[in-house]
């Protein structure tokens, strides 16, 4: 799937799900049930033992799905998430040479990163997006907040302890997108092939993002109204 394509879907649906599986036949079930739901987009943590397969078969029977690569931390992880076919590289850190592969491939790269300096030094090296994370940790919201201040052109994806009750004062504070694993795919869920579960958190998600965008919006209509 072409760069410029992953981008926009990316900042159109506003969630990246982190499926955190260990079969292909367990992260299928959870990507059909995201997308049924309307969320066409998952991560899949490289860390995992069979991530290249599991990449691999979702990319192949999913061809409207953007699948991308988590926790990739080295240039051979790059390589092998987009050999299997990943659209996109994320990681909860900033790596070089990842970023140097994903330049080559012409592929959407998304280090992690949580100071200031970290923030500004993975930027500088054509990254599409930045990840701060772990979120919930380093200040929630009002750290974004701050980020956003200072870097106003850069798009904050945040992920780390993202929930249904913080998730719309992410959105508020300024990240274009959140990254969520468990609170929008449990593991039980997938266990217990309960698609409704998964179906129900991910349209939650989708009205939480949706909303706040909305109130967004009406804030910029209002500071317009007020300056005439």
């Amino acid at each position: 799937m072409e760069k410029i394509v992953v981008r926009g879907w990316i900042e159109e649906f506003g969630i990246i799900p982190a499926v955190r599986v260990r079969s292909s036949e367990d992260a299928m079930f959870a990507a059909q049930s995201l997308s049924r739901a309307g969320i066409s987009i998952v991560e899949i943590p490289c860390t995992w033992p069979e991530s290249s397969k599991i990449i691999s078969d979702l990319a192949r029977s999913n061809p409207d799905m953007v699948v991308g690569a988590g926790s990739v931390w080295d240039k051979e992880a790059a390589q092998r998430a987009l050999k299997a076919g990943a659209s996109f590289l994320t990681s909860e850190s900033f790596d070089r040479e990842v970023a140097e592969i994903a330049m080559q491939m012409d592929c959407v790269y998304i280090p992690g990163a949580m100071s200031f300096s970290e923030v500004n030094a993975a930027w500088a090296v054509s990254s599409h997006f930045i990840k701060v994370v772990p979120c919930s940790h380093i200040g929630g919201p009002s750290y974004i907040k701050e980020l956003r201040t200072a870097f106003p052109d850069i798009p904050l994806i945040a992920a780390g302890g993202v929930t249904q009750q913080t998730a719309q004062q992410y959105i508020l504070a300024g990240a274009v997108a959140l990254g969520i694993g468990e609170a929008i795919v449990p593991r039980q869920a997938v266990q217990r092939r309960n698609a409704d579960w998964i179906g129900e958190l991910a349209r939650r998600f989708i009205e939480i993002v949706k909303s706040a965008r909305n109130e967004i919006a009406a804030q910029r209509v209002q500071t317009v109204i007020a300056r005439r």
